[in-house]
C-alpha cells in the first residue's frame, strides 16, 4: 500500500474517515457505538476502524471544549484503552484529532491536532503517514507497535525538537551577521564566538520571539504582521541597510522607547509615534537598555539578518496558550521556554530546562497535599479514616496504583497474575531467597519490549521486588490503612487521580466547598522561575481540579432541583455557575 498524500487530503477535506482509515492507512473495518454523558449532554461516538485493538472513533457535530473532550476520553478508555477520537464539525469545516499518551510510569498527556478544510493539512498528513500499516506488516504488527507510532506522530515533544533543530541553525546565521563585538577567539583549533556575542544573540532572538507572540494578538498597532511591515516600511523610506539600519533606526527604539517605557516616560515626539504606532508598555525590564548594549554601543545588525529570521518565524503560528491552533504549524510559550533555557549560560546562571514529567511529579506532590491539608481544616469530618473519601482507596485500589507498578502483577480485570504463570526458577526464587543468589537467569536476564510480565530492562529479581511491593500496597489500601494524603506520596500512588475523584465524588457540599475555597485562593511561588515550566505544571493540575469542582457543583444543583428545597440552598454554587455561564468558554473562565 502506497500512502498517497493527495488522496489522504481529499478524505480529510470531505470528512471521509472510513476511506481514509481503511484504504489509505490500512486499518480494518470496525463498527461500534458509544454514548457518553458529560455535564448533562450526551455524545455519540462511532468506531469506524481498528488495528490490533487500537480503535478510531468519530464524534460528529460541534467540537466540545478541551475539558469536555478529556472527560469523554476517560470514559472511552474503559471500552478501548488505545484509541483516537476525531471530533468532526462539517458545518465549520473543522476537525480535532485527539490522542492521549499512555506511558508506563508517566502521567497521561493529551495531544490535540486541529485541521481546517482551508488548510493544506500537511502537518496532520505527515502524522497520519506514521500510523499507516503496509501489507507486509499485517502478520507482525501489534497494538504496542501502533501505540509507539502514535506517540512518535502526535506527541508535542516532536514539534518542540523539530523547531529547536531549525532554531539552532537560524541562531548561528543571525549571530554571524551581528557587528560590533570582539572578534572570535581561537580555542583548540576551532573558532568560538565571543561569549558576549552569544549572549546578545540569544537576547535578541528571545525578544523577537516575544514580540511575535504579542503581534499575532494584534497588540502592536493592531497589526498582526507588525515586524515584517515595519521592516518593509523602513527599507522603503531609508533604503536597505542605508544610513541607519532597521536595527538601529527602528528596533532599538521599539524596544527601549516603546515597549520598555511607560506612556508617561515616552518621548511623545510625533515622529516617534508615527514610527512605532500604538504599542504597549511591557513592564519587567526585558526591553530596557541591556548591559551589553551599554558596553558595546557600536553594535549593528544588517536588515538581511531580520529578513531571513522573519522568513523562518513566519512559517509558524504563534499563540499565547498551550492549546493547538487550527493550523499546520504552531509555537507556544512551552516551546519557547525550552529554547530559552537551552541557550542561556547554564553553568553561570544555574538554569536548566526541566521536562514535563519531572515538573508534573514535583508540582502535584506539593500543590495537592497543600490543598488537602487546608481543606481538612475547613471540613475535618470528611477526612476521618472511615469516611467516604478514603473508601475510594479501599473500594478500588488499582485505580491509584500506577500502571507501571501493576504491570505483570495485576490484570486489567483486577485479578492477580498467579505465580504459576512465572518461570519455574522465578517461582522457586520467590519462595526461597537463597536460591536467587545462585541462578544467573534470575539475577541477570532483562526484559525487552512487549514483555507481558516485566518492564523493559527489568530483571526477574527486580520484578519480584516490584510484585511484592505492589501486592503489599494493594492490601494496605484494601484494609483501610491508607487514610492520609501524605501516605499517597510515601507509597507513590496516583495522587492527582485521587484528588480529582475526591472532588467529583464528594458526598456532601461541605467537602466540595472546602476544596473550592482553597483551590480558588491558592497561590504558587516558584522561587527559581526560568521559563515557568513548574508554574505551567501547577496550572495544569489546578485547571483540572477547578473543572472537577464546577462539574460537581452542577450535579449538586441538578439533584437539588428534583426535590423540594429552600430557594437559597446552594446559593454559593449557583453564583459560581452563573459567573461561568457569562463566559463563552468554560476553560477561559477557569484560567482567568
Amino acid at each position: 500500500m502506497k500512502f498517497d498524500k493527495t488522496e489522504v487530503h481529499k478524505c480529510l477535506k470531505s470528512f471521509d474517515f472510513k476511506t481514509l482509515f481503511r484504504e489509505h492507512l490500512g486499518w480494518d473495518n470496525h463498527q461500534a457505538q458509544l454514548d457518553i454523558p458529560v455535564n448533562g449532554e450526551n455524545f455519540s461516538l462511532s468506531a469506524i476502524a481498528q488495528k490490533r485493538g487500537f480503535v478510531a472513533f468519530i464524534c460528529d457535530g460541534p467540537i466540545p471544549e478541551r475539558a469536555t473532550r478529556l472527560k469523554i476520553d476517560h470514559q472511552i478508555t474503559k471500552s478501548a484503552r488505545e484509541h483516537f477520537v476525531v471530533y468532526a464539525d462539517k458545518t465549520d469545516g473543522q476537525q480535532v484529532w485527539q490522542w492521549v499518551r499512555r506511558e508506563q510510569g508517566k502521567p497521561l498527556a493529551n495531544r490535540d491536532h486541529r485541521f481546517d478544510i482551508r488548510q493544506s493539512g500537511d502537518f496532520l498528513i505527515q502524522r497520519l503517514d506514521q500510523i499507516a500499516v503496509d501489507m507486509d506488516e499485517e502478520e507482525t504488527i501489534t497494538v504496542v507497535d501502533l501505540a509507539g507510532r502514535a506517540r512518535a506522530a502526535f506527541d508535542v515533544d516532536k514539534i518542540t525538537k523539530r523547531f529547536y533543530d531549525r532554531f539552532k541553525s537560524e541562531h548561528t546565521a543571525f549571530l554571524n551577521l551581528i557587528k560590533g563585538f570582539p572578534r572570535p577567539q581561537k580555542i583548540t583549533g576551532k573558532e568560538d564566538p565571543h561569549p558576549d556575542l552569544q549572549w546578545y544573540t540569544s537576547l535578541m532572538l528571545n525578544r523577537l520571539m516575544f514580540v511575535y507572540f504579542i503581534q499575532k494578538k494584534g497588540f502592536l498597532d493592531g497589526d498582526t504582521e507588525y515586524m515584517r511591515n515595519r521592516l518593509r516600511m523602513v527599507e522603503q523610506a531609508r533604503g536597505k541597510d542605508e544610513f541607519q539600519s532597521f536595527y538601529r533606526y527602528f528596533l532599538l527604539r521599539l524596544f527601549h522607547d516603546g515597549l520598555g517605557r511607560s506612556t508617561d516616560e515616552r518621548n511623545l515626539d510625533p515622529t516617534m509615534e508615527k514610527l512605532l504606532g500604538a504599542v504597549p508598555f511591557l513592564n519587567g525590564g526585558f526591553f530596557e537598555v541591556h548591559e551589553l548594549e551599554q558596553r558595546y554601543p557600536e553594535v549593528d545588525i544588517p536588515d538581511q539578518a531580520f529578513e531571513k529570521l522573519f522568513d523562518f518565524f513566519d512559517q509558524y503560528r504563534w499563540h499565547l496558550d498551550e492549546r493547538p491552533l487550527r493550523a499546520d504549524n504552531e509555537i507556544n510559550p512551552d516551546v519557547v521556554g525550552y529554547i530559552f533555557e537551552k541557550y542561556i549560560n547554564q553553568k553561570q546562571m544555574g538554569a536548566y530546562y526541566t521536562k514535563e514529567d519531572i515538573t508534573e511529579y514535583i508540582s502535584k506532590n506539593t500543590v495537592i497535599p497543600f490543598l488537602f491539608d487546608t481543606a481538612q481544616k475547613k471540613c475535618a469530618i470528611a477526612f476521618n479514616p472511615d469516611s467516604a473519601l478514603w473508601r475510594l482507596l479501599r473500594d478500588n485500589p488499582d485505580r491509584y496504583i500506577y500502571p507501571a507498578v501493576r504491570h505483570g502483577v495485576v490484570c486489567e480485570d483486577g485479578l492477580v497474575v498467579p505465580e504459576s504463570e512465572l518461570p519455574d526458577f522465578v517461582q522457586k526464587g520467590m519462595s526461597d531467597p537463597q536460591a536467587r543468589m545462585h541462578d544467573n537467569r534470575y539475577n541477570l536476564q532483562q526484559a525487552q519490549a512487549d514483555d507481558p510480565i516485566r518492564l523493559v530492562t527489568e530483571t526477574w529479581r527486580e520484578y519480584a521486588c516490584r510484585r511484592n511491593r505492589c501486592l503489599d500496597i494493594r492490601e494496605k489500601m484494601h484494609r483501610g490503612e491508607v487514610h492520609s494524603i501524605n501516605d499517597l506520596i510515601t507509597l507513590n500512588l496516583d495522587i492527582w487521580q485521587f484528588a480529582r475523584d475526591a472532588i467529583v465524588n464528594a458526598e456532601g457540599p461541605e467537602l466540595l466547598r472546602a476544596f473550592w475555597h482553597v483551590i480558588e485562593k491558592v497561590t504558587v511561588l516558584d522561587p527559581t522561575c526560568g521559563s515557568g515550566a513548574f508554574l505551567f505544571a501547577a496550572l495544569r493540575i489546578l485547571e483540572t481540579l477547578y473543572s472537577d469542582c464546577l462539574e460537581r457543583m452542577a450535579r449538586f444543583i441538578e439533584d437539588l432541583e428534583r426535590k423540594p428545597h429552600h430557594p437559597k440552598q446552594f446559593n454559593d454554587f449557583k453564583t459560581v455557575l452563573a459567573r461561568l455561564a457569562e463566559h463563552p468558554s468554560e476553560r477561559y473562565f477557569i484560567l482567568k
